[in-house]
């Protein structure tokens, strides 16, 4: 059976998240996309650059920005492996992205929904469609793979 757009797509950035994952990062990966066309991309790389910004999302949203030479980039779509924080949730509202669809849930830390709504939220000044759940189960298993390697390697959860 082939891919749907989204699962496509979702590919692309789950490739991104096994960067990230041998890169020894939390194996999130992100593509932006405009027009059908993958302009900003982006893994995890918050331990190597020893800096809290360096979300998949935030790398690829800045690229995307880039590309387009514009901080606006409402008609362009962002797939991301695991649902987004509230920085990253923040961003995309900021960066006026048109839909957000993300892989995962996360129950500790997601803010499209599962722990607080910014993307989504009527209030603000901007709100994205969300799309939640596509190719959900290989996003979580290699998430599950990696924080089970961080506790057998260092006994501790992360």
């Amino acid at each position: 059976m082939p891919l749907t757009l989204d699962e496509k797509f979702m590919s692309l950035a789950l490739r991104q998240a096994r960067k990230a994952y041998q890169a020894g990062e939390v194996p999130v990966g992100a593509v932006v996309v405009y027009q059908g066309k993958v302009i900003g991309r982006g893994y995890n790389q918050v331990e190597a650059r020893q800096d809290a910004s360096q979300h998949a999302e935030m790398i690829a949203l800045r690229q995307a920005a880039r590309h387009l030479k514009s901080w606006r980039l409402p008609e362009c779509r962002l797939y991301v492996t695991l649902e987004p924080c509230a920085m990253c949730a923040g961003a995309m509202v900021w960066f006026r992205i048109e839909e957000i669809v993300y892989g995962a849930a996360d129950p500790k830390a997601g803010a499209c929904g599962s722990v607080l709504k910014v993307a989504g939220n009527k209030q603000l000044n901007h709100c994205p469609g969300i799309k939640a759940g596509i190719m959900e189960k290989p996003c979580q298993e290699l998430l599950k793979e990696f924080f089970k390697q961080v506790r057998t390697r260092t006994g501790k959860k992360m």
